[in-house]
């Protein structure tokens, strides 16, 4: 069974989504609700997490996290263990109450912050729960657009510092920016299976955040290896000449170095898988020679 890779630093900032067992719902009531709102407070103060933007839907809830200390892991183990504890002493029951791990989507600020703030906020709209964002009490837009108070852990200043220098007119242009985002549906698409959510340079930057962890098979191999270059990249430095050691020291590095399948690389070389492995069982031999 894999598990999903973590990648903490100071200053990330994650889309951590959350669902209840089976499906099932995570707030009884609304008393529920308000007592996640009181940990999300409490984890603000003790882990100094800053949070943009949430939205509790019934069976799961979306929230995006920034980690000035780079203390996600520990932050969310307060932020389920503890709502867990509560929810069960107050309806008296006994386990989880959350499925599996939490989710969490490490994200570029610069390019998709934005972007993923109003797809959080816009969950209740494309489930058709409402027809428009402030109708759902229980999400950061309307504490953000300055439409009701803003709940104690949420944090503004960097969203609306992105619509203008004074906050009535930064909050109008917020209020459209996110309606505008009603019938997108491209984004939604490209949340979808993703861990990292950012450029080429941004995922080449963070391969050093997981040197050691590339042996771990319980994290799947597209997670361990963030950041490696397109199997298409690797070949193209052959040209033409295509030379057989050259081509073959490159196989060696696709599979071994950058985890590519022997058989993407036959596809990409136009080979037969049966020669790739025969490559490789050359250079790994060749390899033990050279070894004292």
């Amino acid at each position: 069974m894999t598990r999903p890779l973590r990648i903490e630093y100071e200053g990330a900032v994650y889309h951590v989504t959350s669902r209840g067992n089976a499906r099932e719902p995570i707030f009884g009531d609304n008393k529920d609700r308000f007592i996640f709102y009181k940990i999300l407070s409490e984890a603000k103060k003790k882990y100094n997490i800053i949070c943009h933007g949430y939205c509790l839907m019934d069976n799961h809830y979306h929230l995006v996290i920034e980690t000035p200390e780079g203390n996600l892991s520990v932050a969310m183990r307060y932020i389920n263990g503890v709502y867990t504890q509560d929810f069960n002493r107050k309806h008296n029951r006994v386990g989880h109450i959350f499925q599996g791990r939490y989710k969490a989507i490490l994200i570029e600020r610069e390019e998709y912050l934005l972007e993923v703030t109003r797809y959080v906020v816009l969950n209740p709209v494309r489930a058709k729960l409402v027809k428009s964002p402030e109708q759902w009490e229980w999400s950061s837009f309307s504490g953000t657009a300055g439409k009701e108070r803003k709940e104690e852990f949420l944090d503004i200043d960097w969203i609306l510092g992105n619509f203008g220098n004074t906050k009535d007119i930064a909050q109008k242009l917020y209020v459209n920016f996110v309606k505008e985002g009603i019938n997108e549906e491209s984004f939604k698409i490209k949340m979808k299976r993703q861990n990292i959510l950012g450029s080429d340079d941004f995922k080449q930057k963070l391969s050093k955040n997981i040197e050691g962890k590339k042996t771990i098979k319980e994290i799947s191999k597209k997670q361990r290896y963030i950041g490696r270059p397109k199997i298409e990249d690797i070949f193209n430095i052959l040209g033409t000449e295509k030379r057989k050691e050259k081509r073959n020291d490159l196989i060696k590095k696709a599979v071994m170095e950058y985890g590519y399948q022997q058989k993407e690389v036959a596809r990409i070389l136009g080979m037969h898988y049966a020669s790739i492995s025969k490559i490789l069982i050359r250079k790994k031999a060749e390899f033990q020679d050279l070894t004292p």
